[in-house]
């Protein structure tokens, strides 16, 4: 995937125009349509269920030629006591950063936002690429996970018949185990969805988001956002958010609660997943960001998934890049701290701490 349309050459020498609005501009949305997948993830619903959910405040950067949108960024302000201010592009997606008509373009783009950096007086600015842009002022670089995709079959036969033997034989077991029922819909089983979350991000000794974050979701994208729930003997067990973007369907958010890995129901509940991206005829499926080499990056390489680049560009400006990192050190005491809490008050404080975590 990139992040740049070839641009005819007179438009490529032309010097754009930035405005910055703190509300998508008209044409926005239109424009990001001709960028398939990468410009569904900076639509404008992302920034407001950003806003409304985790009170981060947009910033929409967009250069024009003329009357014409020839790129865009959106930015998201995080503002807390806790951790200082910040600008991202964008927070909760594992893609953002900026899409435009030429390098010339996104460079215009790259530059009014290291202003906007210096302006709102932020620790940094983060931009979600998945290919590099060379600009002077992005001083730091993340490339230490990648995105893991798979490309799908046209039905869900050859789906299985793509798998390794020993891959199939860990789904064939909870598939064929009645016990086991997967059910799907929308904001009737958030519930449930959130259930699963909180337990599954306290025993990872992480804050969890905001139920509002998901309910957004869930409700600025009704036809292609929704829940997948497995149950065992009628206990939850198992829920993930799918969320079907032009050609490519992501799973931003999925959990599982430990005390049911033997069952099986991980793989159960990845197959019903990939099934449901087959039968809408997506391309590709995107299991999200991992660190190669780790247990996630394994779970995902088995069903076939490759690696693609996820380079996250910065702007540090105060501090240094690895801080706010939930690998640093510094937050090892807190994470077995947290681990310990109850799931009720981790639902309680965690999403009023991680709306300020980059």
């Amino acid at each position: 995937m990139t992040s740049l349309r070839t641009a005819p050459p007179a438009i490529a020498t032309i010097t754009p125009k930035i405005i910055v609005s703190q509300t998508a501009p008209t044409g926005w949305d239109e424009y990001l349509t001709q960028h398939g997948y990468l410009g569904f993830l900076l639509r404008s619903e992302w920034s407001e269920i950003l806003h409304g959910s985790m009170q981060q405040h947009p910033h929409f950067l967009t250069a024009y030629a003329g009357e014409n949108i020839v790129g865009v960024l959106p930015l998201s302000l995080l503002d807390t006591w806790l951790f200082g201010r910040f600008l991202v592009s964008l927070p909760y997606l594992n893609t953002g950063g900026v899409l435009a008509d030429s390098a010339e373009f996104a460079n215009a783009l790259i530059d009014r936002a290291t202003q906007l950096a210096d302006e709102l007086n932020v620790r940094s600015l983060e931009l979600r690429h998945e290919t590099r842009h060379e600009h002077p002022r992005l001083n730091a670089e993340n490339t230490s996970k990648v995105h893991m995709r798979l490309a799908l079959p046209e039905t869900t036969e050859q789906l299985w018949n793509d798998l390794k033997s020993k891959v199939r034989s860990q789904i064939r077991k909870p598939l064929n185990d009645k016990r086991f029922v997967a059910v799907w819909g929308g904001t009737e089983l958030l519930d449930d969805f959130y259930q699963v979350f909180c337990r599954n991000m306290r025993d990872l000794g992480t804050p969890p988001f905001p139920r509002s974050l998901f309910e957004g979701i869930l409700t600025a994208f009704p036809n292609d956002a929704e829940i997948c729930a497995v149950y065992y003997e009628g206990q939850l067990a198992s829920a993930a958010l799918l969320v079907h973007g032009p050609g490519v369907t992501q799973v931003p958010s999925a959990s599982t609660i430990r005390d049911f890995n033997p069952t099986g129901v991980n793989m159960r509940m990845y197959w019903h997943l990939l099934c449901r991206s087959v039968e809408r005829s997506q391309h590709t499926f995107d299991f999200g960001r991992s660190t190669e080499g780790s247990g996630t990056y394994r779970f995902k390489k088995q069903w076939g998934a490759q690696a693609a680049p996820a380079i996250w560009q910065s702007l540090i400006r105060k501090g240094n890049a690895n801080e706010m990192r939930p690998d640093n050190g510094k937050f090892s005491l807190a994470i077995r701290v947290w681990q310990k809490l109850p799931i009720w008050l981790t639902r309680w404080i965690g999403p009023r701490i991680v709306r300020g975590i980059p």
